[in-house]
């Protein structure tokens, strides 16, 4: 409120001292023109006249330099302004206004460095974020040219070559089948690639927006295979637990009352009791055990990783059932739960053996596997087999809770074993091999205990 009190007397000493010292140059001037015309007569009237105007004119200007020098001041640091250059700033000045405006000069520049830099830590911290992101993003301008692609869209799609500034429609015959006429096309959802006999599912999105007067699209493509099959696992997970709960509340009053039968039965001294009572005992204890498999599966813990020595893994898992190695076993320690990792390799062993492979034909290979534009760095463990392998229906199905093609198989086995893998942020895939046989590949990604 103070500064707004003395604001016009501020105002009117600047006035006064520029009209101050243009009344003072111009009667200045006016003095020195009589002078001389009194003193040379009329005829030095004109010279006179002009060399006062002249020194009128270099005095107001001596006089009002300190203004002068302000606004250029102030022109300087607009045009600087103008340039996106916020770092100028004014000096101060003795006179108020001037000093006033410098003030203002400097907070405005003074904030408009400040929104920059938050601005430009926002745009960082946004290209971070979207580099880093594992969907793949193309934004297109209204020719239908990509202006920007992140990290992940470069890989997927283009072998991580730089696709910014071709045309969507050459993106896309660069691509081939499958994925060119999906992304080329006008719908949104869900949509299936088979890949190396792996079946993906991908999600693709798009948006149009107007940006700058211009309009563009933005296509966003999601992989879904790992979220969808999380989900799909916890859904059998849930019922899983409500079956096993509902069985085993009706499992242990059965058992109570065939022990009480029993001992009502050895009163009455009737074999054929006894024989009814323990087929129901042998029923009843098979059931608890079967539902026990599917509750261990339900309530499976998070892996507690540690290094773990494939060479003496493999030596353990031998002892147990045989099986050949091929090639060297890696040097450094593989990072994983290894009850978990050896609970694995067992069933799939003993799955290799169940196939009707001779046993010297079941194998086991451990290879690294270097970082990829598709994949990071990891370890690559293969168990192989000679048997008949397995038809696209049972492969499609074969890691699913309750597929078997046993006659006494639970679906739990590989079930299991790609529960296991995938808390180790890893993944199963199953194949046929050529000659015959089936291959199992497990992948682990490479990590830090």
């Amino acid at each position: 409120m103070a500064d707004d009190k003395h604001e016009p007397l501020a105002a009117l000493g600047l006035r006064a001292r520029l009209l101050l010292a243009i009344a003072f140059s111009w009667a200045l001037g006016s003095a020195l023109v009589w002078l001389v015309v009194s003193r040379f007569g009329v005829d030095w009237l004109l010279p006179s006249l002009a060399l006062g105007a002249l020194l009128s004119l270099m005095l107001s200007a001596w006089l009002t330099r300190r203004l002068s020098n302000a606004l250029k001041s102030m022109e300087l640091g607009l045009l600087n302004l103008i340039d996106n250059d916020f770092s100028a700033s004014l000096p101060g000045s003795d006179d108020p206004v001037l000093s006033k405006l410098s003030s203002l000069f400097n907070r405005a520049s003074e904030t408009l460095r400040r929104e920059r830099q938050h601005l430009y830590q926002r745009e960082l911290l946004l290209d971070k974020v979207i580099q880093n992101s594992p969907n793949l993003m193309l934004l297109l301008d209204s020719s239908g040219h990509i202006i920007y692609a992140n990290d992940s869209a470069r890989h997927e799609l283009h072998g991580g070559k730089a696709i910014t500034g071709m045309t969507l429609t050459a993106l896309a015959a660069a691509i081939g089948e499958p994925m060119a006429p999906i992304l080329t096309g006008d719908t949104d959802g869900l949509f299936t690639l088979e890949r190396e006999g792996d079946s993906e599912t991908w999600h693709i999105s798009r948006g149009r927006f107007t940006l700058n007067g211009f309009e563009h699209q933005l296509i966003l493509l999601k992989q879904m295979t790992r979220e969808l099959s999380r989900q799909e696992v916890a859904v059998w997970k849930k019922v899983i637990r409500v079956i096993s709960h509902e069985l085993n509340n009706s499992l242990a009053p059965m058992r109570s009352m065939v022990n009480s039968g029993r001992m009502l039965a050895g009163k009455l001294d009737e074999p054929r009791l006894n024989l009814i009572f323990d087929t129901i005992d042998k029923r009843t204890a098979h059931l608890g055990e079967f539902i026990e498999g599917y509750a261990r599966f339900a309530r499976l813990p998070r892996p507690i990783k540690a290094p773990v020595d494939m060479a003496r893994l493999c030596h353990e898992l031998g002892l147990q059932t045989p099986f050949v190695v091929v090639g060297e076993l890696p040097a450094e320690p593989l990072i994983a739960d290894e009850v978990q990792l050896e609970q694995v390799l067992l069933n799939l062993l003993k799955n290799a053996h169940e196939s009707g492979s001779a046993p010297q034909e079941v194998a086991m290979a451990v290879r690294p596997q270097p970082a990829s534009a598709a994949s990071p760095a990891g370890v690559v463990i293969e168990v192989m087999d000679r048997g008949p392998g397995m038809s696209p229906e049972v492969l499609s199905q074969a890691l699913l809770p309750f597929y078997s093609t046993k006659q006494q198989g639970t679906g739990l086995g590989l079930a299991l074993c790609r529960e296991i893998i995938e808390a180790h942020d890893g993944r199963i895939s199953l194949q046929n091999r050529s000659g015959g046989g089936l291959a199992v590949q497990l992948f682990l990604p490479a990590q830090s205990a």
